[in-house]
């Protein structure tokens, strides 16, 4: 029997070397493949809102205002106190309204008095309200500018002559004045007062008129 020849031994170690190489090549991509690592799947992250920065609402500064309304048939009088107001209005013969409420940091403000009437304004650059009146189913416009006293708005109660004496002035910047006063309910124009002092004399009886505030 003949051994096989050199050329077949050749061909046979040939055949095993691919063989091997094949193999190991198969084994090295799997291996790889196997030892890779994806990355972690990474969740959307929710936009985070930052917070809405709150609009500065800067305190009103305490004032005084009385004016006139636009067809000057009466005049208006606002004292602001910490944020707090009361107003006066009044046409110098028989119709007035005391009227309060808060004034808003932008310097509105919304003040009700009694039997509905609503004061609605505004204070623009710290000089004057601008605004209107509404009572007894009018509505009156009107202006009231910054006050300096003496001018401003006064009150005085009291008991005279047994009547009860509720009285109200509005001193405007110019001096002029104008008021009611009611007696046991009764209205009628009011006395003249001396700004510097307060000072009014009622039926005889001397009283003193005070600066209103909230």
């Amino acid at each position: 029997m003949k051994r096989p020849g050199p050329l077949l031994t050749l061909l046979a170690g040939l055949l095993l070397g691919l063989f091997m190489l094949t193999l190991n090549a198969t084994n090295g991509t799997k291996n790889a493949a196997s030892t890779r690592k994806e990355p972690p799947a990474t969740r959307p992250t929710a936009a985070v809102k930052s917070p809405t920065p709150t609009a500065s609402r800067l305190p009103t500064a305490d004032a005084s205002y009385a004016g006139r309304t636009d067809d000057d048939s009466s005049s208006v009088a606002v004292t602001i106190r910490r944020g707090r107001a009361i107003a006066y209005f009044c046409d110098g013969h028989r119709k007035e309204s005391w009227l309060k409420g808060d004034v808003e940091g932008d310097g509105s403000m919304r003040l009700t008095g009694r039997d509905g009437a609503e004061l609605d304004g505004r204070i623009q650059e710290g000089e004057r309200i601008r605004g209107t009146v509404g009572i007894d189913g009018g509505h009156y416009a009107f202006t009231a500018a910054k006050a300096v006293k003496p001018s401003g708005l006064y009150r005085a109660t009291a008991s005279v002559r047994g009547a009860k004496v509720d009285g109200g002035w509005i001193v405007l910047p110019d001096g002029r004045q104008v008021g009611i006063l009611s007696r046991d309910g009764k209205a009628g124009p009011a006395p003249r007062i001396e700004p510097a002092t307060g000072a009014v004399t009622v039926d005889g009886e001397r009283l003193t008129a005070r600066p209103v505030t909230p």
